[in-house]
């Protein structure tokens, strides 16, 4: 679908905006839920017409993303007639959305739950939606991954996302803290970073302050 291109990945950590230099009240607008995040979309205009997946909510920055990612039916469940008037393409590696004819049905590569999935049908979940995504990129013919808000991590004012759609606003409790998943999240990023070297991938990741620390970090700014 992509042969030899590049293929943006859009997660869902707080360095997405930072990376685009929208201004921090527009910033703060979205986070605080006093703005959609389609507000982010003008600043974003020098990646739309490049092959974009978008993971979980990252569809609702706009039409130019190309594909939606999701792997949990909680989401699918919250956000069904959002993504049903998604013009792009959906896919989910979730066992229930294998009954759903305008989902690309996906599923989880049990014989190799980390990495990168060898077979174009399949996803390497590596525990989190957009290390998942990665698998996709790649069987749709990219040579070069660029990952965007991956940084698996909080920032420095305790946000989680670029956004709060989840309605769960800023991480205060460090007991919340602790009990985040990002440790669980970044431990296929090894194997998926000697997977890509195999296949002749090249992985960037556009969050310098990222967590991963298997890839090259970049700059949107160097990249475009």
């Amino acid at each position: 679908m992509w042969e030899e291109g590049d293929v943006w990945i859009i997660g869902g950590g707080p360095s997405v905006p930072e990376q685009f230099d929208i201004p921090d009240k527009i910033i703060r607008s979205v986070v605080g839920r006093k703005a959609l995040p389609d507000v982010y979309s003008p600043y974003m205009a020098p990646i739309h017409g490049k092959h974009v997946i978008g993971v979980n909510v990252a569809y609702l920055l706009g039409d130019w993303i190309d594909l939606v990612f999701f792997g949990d039916s909680g989401f699918f469940l919250k956000h069904q007639e959002g993504l049903s008037k998604f013009n792009g393409l959906k896919a989910s590696c979730h066992p229930r959305m294998n009954s759903i004819d305008w989902i690309k049905y996906l599923p989880k590569d049990k014989n190799r739950p980390k990495g990168i999935s060898t077979s174009s049908k399949m996803v390497s979940w590596n525990g989190n939606s957009g290390a998942a995504a990665i698998s996709i990129a790649v069987h749709a013919g990219a040579k070069r991954v660029i990952l965007l808000g991956f940084d698996m991590k909080l920032n420095e004012t305790k946000d989680q996302h670029w956004h709060d759609v989840y309605g769960r606003g800023k991480a205060r409790d460090e007991k919340k803290i602790m009990k985040m998943p990002f440790h669980r999240h970044l431990r296929g990023f090894p194997e998926i970073a000697k997977d890509a070297k195999h296949m002749g991938v090249e992985i960037l990741n556009a969050c310098p302050d990222s967590a991963i620390e298997c890839f090259r970090k970049v700059t949107v700014k160097e990249l475009l």
